[in-house]
């Protein structure tokens, strides 16, 4: 057959294992003389066909060894998405053939078929094509290969998104990884599973199915060979089987590393034969896990360096407890009740987050206060208590050049605020003052009338809610104070 008698005809390539089937279709094609027909006995094959020349049309049938009919699609529409593609199978469904259609097929035909049937619509298709003409047919090519590329963009950033909203603890996180992986794959089972490189050992943290129920984890165990194998060439896999391994048909798993340290692995299944992972499929995955594990590597860094700072602060605290065994407690006491009523007033994490930690600095500032003026059993003078008050915008001062406490700062300078406006040290009020400084202004005001001073006895408990209620929006937030004392 020469070449130009193959570059002037239209080509179908029929893809089917059953000989008779694969040969009743191509003597039909054949009588028409108009096509130049290509046969396959499997996916496998087919694409290595087409990849040496493509071809207008594609009839394939679903279920085949190697490579399913819908494997084959997707693999073929990823190296030219104007290629018609017709599924014809013995195993018809509304889930397949919907699933055949969204893949890109033009059409789907149920086996037993007619001849005629297949024909008409091969007719039309041909037709089509012929009608379209190499630009227009060039034109469709990039306009597909654009949208597919909006849709890869879209998707990765969905995943990129939705990793940056993951919990704040690592259940959270790995529970958010898994679900994230079904959805964009549509798997049907996840594992997440963390790895002792030094002890060669797994951990199953996350066994998941789609439906959100929970799989045994003893199942993950016969993957471990794989996952061993992903951890040594740290690169994501897919692997597609015909089933005969009895553990999936279709598998991806991508390594999560920190510092090209691999320290888990995300594996997604599925055992449903017409829906295989595809490339597409591999790079989500794999921009998945990335992202994943940086976010896990910046939150281990951000925690890493919070900590090493809130113990710098910490040491500043027992500091000034050495001096004065009251501002310690008071500083724990203080951060408890706060939280507490953040709590019940229904804050958010990341409020009640910022409001513990200013609890426990919100008298940093008294470091610079001499222990003439802090530890003094007497009254104070104007002149003291005027340096006593310069103790928020100290601590304020303090806190300013380290960003991780931006909120915090705000807080413990306005804490000493009054609703009124006559408090210290910028005599703002009402909600001018932040929320978080308010509930501070409560929880301090209680604690330090409730407990010993180096002047005084500390007072009962119900004395000190009465001072809280006669000072309702005058010194504090009426609201706040409700919330406060139903907490008691």
């Amino acid at each position: 057959m020469t070449r130009k008698y193959m570059e002037d005809k239209q080509s179908i390539l029929i893809v089917d294992d059953d000989t008779s089937t694969r040969n009743l279709i191509a003597d039909a094609l054949k009588e028409k003389n108009l096509y130049y027909i290509r046969k396959a006995d499997n996916g496998i094959k087919a694409l290595e066909l087409f990849q040496e020349k493509p071809c207008d049309l594609i009839i394939s049938d679903l279920k085949m060894p190697g490579m399913n009919g819908i494997e084959l699609l997707n693999r073929i529409h990823e190296i030219n998405p104007t290629t018609s593609i017709i599924i014809i199978t013995g195993y018809p469904s509304v889930d397949i053939s919907v699933l055949a259609m969204k893949s890109g097929a033009i059409d789907f035909l149920e086996k037993p078929f007619k001849i005629d049937d297949l024909l008409f619509k091969v007719d039309i298709c041909m037709k089509e094509r012929l009608a379209l003409g190499k630009k227009d047919l060039d034109i469709k090519i990039d306009m597909a290969r654009l949208n597919n590329k909006i849709e890869e963009l879209s998707m990765i950033g969905y995943i990129y998104d939705n990793i940056e909203k993951t919990g704040s603890n690592n259940d959270e996180v790995f529970q958010e990884i898994a679900a994230l992986a079904l959805k964009v794959t549509g798997g049907e089972s996840c594992s997440l599973v963390l790895f002792d490189e030094d002890n060669n050992a797994f951990y199953p943290q996350i066994v998941k199915n789609r439906n959100d129920g929970d799989c045994n984890k003893e199942k993950v165990t016969s993957l471990y060979a794989i996952f061993r194998d992903v951890a040594q060439k740290k690169e994501a896999v897919l692997t597609n089987s015909n089933g005969d391994t009895g553990l999936f048909k279709s598998l991806l798993c991508a390594p999560l590393m920190i510092r090209n340290k691999v320290f888990g692995l995300l594996s997604i299944i599925n055992n449903k034969m017409e829906k295989q992972f595809t490339q597409k499929d591999l790079n989500y995955i794999s921009s998945l896990s990335r992202r994943a594990s940086l976010n896990i590597e910046n939150r281990m860094l951000y925690e890493s360096v919070f900590t090493s700072i809130m113990d710098t602060f910490m040491s500043l605290i027992h500091s000034i407890h050495a001096r004065d065994h009251y501002t310690e407690r008071h500083s724990i006491n203080v951060s408890s009740l706060a939280v507490k009523t953040a709590t019940a007033m229904h804050l958010s994490t990341d409020q009640i987050e910022c409001l513990k930690i200013s609890g426990m600095l919100h008298d940093i500032g008294k470091i610079a206060i001499p222990d003439s003026i802090l530890l003094k059993p007497g009254r104070l003078t104007n002149e003291e208590y005027n340096i006593i008050k310069t103790h928020p915008s100290t601590g304020e001062d303090i806190l300013s050049h380290i960003k991780l406490f931006d909120s915090e700062k705000k807080v413990i300078r306005h804490h000493h605020e009054r609703w009124d406006g006559k408090g210290y040290p910028d005599g703002i009020s009402g909600e001018d003052i932040p929320l978080l400084s308010r509930i501070l202004a409560v929880a301090d005001t209680f604690d330090a009338i409730t407990n010993d001073r180096p002047y005084r006895k500390g007072l009962p408990v119900d004395t000190a809610i009465n001072e809280l209620n006669r000072n309702r929006n005058l010194q504090f937030d009426e609201t706040v104070v409700n919330a406060f004392i139903s907490t008691l």
